[in-house]
């Protein structure tokens, strides 16, 4: 079962402070993330869904996974270690931390 994580900075009131500027910046300094506007799933009986809103996706091979920024934070389900390790970076990047939620 995935869990979900997120990359948060928080000010001194506890309010996220990442930026969607600041996380496209980031981003499109990392050749395997790609911005997308929305994100599209099929599943196996070919219905597609489709989430609107700000996506960091990372291609590994032929597999995308995405990284959501929502209200101040990155959220990202973590499937494999490799995921996990991901998130530090960008967290240690950043110089946020990471958390299960």
């Amino acid at each position: 079962m995935n869990k979900r994580f997120k990359i948060t900075k928080l000010d001194e009131q506890q309010n996220p402070t990442l930026t969607l500027e600041q996380c496209k910046e980031y981003f499109g300094t990392m050749p395997d993330f790609t911005y997308e506007d929305a994100f599209i799933s099929k599943n196996k009986e070919g219905v597609t869904m489709t989430i609107k809103g700000d996506f960091f996706m990372w291609q590994i091979q032929d597999v995308s996974f995405p990284f959501r920024f929502f209200d101040g934070e990155i959220y990202v389900a973590v499937s494999h270690p490799i995921i996990m390790e991901k998130v530090q970076e960008i967290a240690g990047d950043l110089q946020a931390e990471f958390i299960e939620g």
